[in-house]
């Protein structure tokens, strides 16, 4: 059995699994956050609330794609210049807006739970309409470059980057922004925000605070776990990007390239997962 035949049945079958649990997951997030008053006016609740909305956007269109490529041979990037280029699109913006989010809501969470009234005020609903109204501007922006630069190579016949400069601009936003910065991120904020709730006797008390920062919390476990590999993985490739490699070679480095991507989707689906466990509101709506 070739690494190659094992590299699709696990595009196909747990990319399956994904797309259907990261729709409906995302779904009851957002059936969640839409219907229980309290969190429809938390700041917090709002990111999520948009990045819930990215994250099936961005589950359909790429998932789908590599499913029906994997399974059925059929890759339209290879024949459709258009898909070419929108796919590309999509999966470079939605993918900027999904970590943007997360990013966002793990700073608000350490702004609403800290001791500095200036800093509490700074987690305001009306700024946080302003500030994702920005950040859906300049992602949409970003991914213009991405229709104009990505096309179907005429050698290989695959969807890719025709400008050499835009090409190193993609390793290094992949790099800074998908991976390593999301995580720092992350990782920070969300260790300020445990220390904010564990020194102050108040924001203990507050249940629909701490749901909010557990999920913050537990997102924070997820990025490290789902996108680390990814990251690293890109970042070999980078540094061995000048290496002749043999056919064997080649072929491994698809395979661990397939299982660090398919692990990356586990981002997309799992928090929301994780939120409806902990909420004890989820549970009571649903059993209304």
């Amino acid at each position: 059995m070739s690494l190659l035949y094992i590299s699709e049945q696990i595009t196909i079958y747990l990319g399956l699994f994904l797309l259907i649990t990261g729709v409906i997951g995302n779904g009851l997030l957002i059936l969640t956050f839409s219907t229980v008053r309290t969190y429809r006016k938390t700041p917090c609740t709002f990111y999520f609330l948009i990045r819930s909305t990215d994250n099936i956007a961005f589950i359909l269109i790429n998932l789908i794609s590599r499913i029906v490529s994997a399974g059925y041979e059929i890759d339209l990037t290879r024949t459709s210049v258009l898909w070419c280029k929108i796919r590309q699109y999509f999966v470079l913006t939605l993918g900027f807006i999904s970590f943007t989010c997360s990013c966002l809501a793990s700073i608000d969470q350490f702004l609403a739970t800290s001791r500095n009234a200036n800093l509490r005020r700074l987690s305001n609903i009306k700024w946080t309409y302003r500030i994702v109204i920005v950040v859906l501007i300049v992602c949409c922006l970003h991914g213009i470059p991405a229709i104009i630069f990505d096309d179907i190579l005429p050698n290989i016949q695959i969807c890719g980057i025709t400008n050499e400069s835009y090409s190193i601009y993609i390793t290094v936003y992949v790099l800074t922004f998908s991976c390593i910065g999301p995580i720092i991120i992350m990782v920070v904020f969300g260790y300020l925000t445990y220390h904010n709730i564990h020194s102050t006797r108040f924001l203990a008390e507050q249940q629909a605070d701490r749901q909010l920062a557990q999920m913050v919390l537990m997102e924070v476990v997820l990025v490290v776990i789902s996108i680390s590999p990814y990251s690293i993985n890109t970042l070999y490739n980078l540094i061995t990007s000048g290496i002749v490699k043999d056919t064997n070679r080649l072929l491994i480095e698809s395979f661990i390239f397939t299982i660090t991507s398919q692990l990356c989707y586990f981002y997309y689906v799992g928090s929301c997962y994780m939120f409806l466990i902990s909420s004890n509101r989820f549970r009571r709506t649903t059993k209304d």
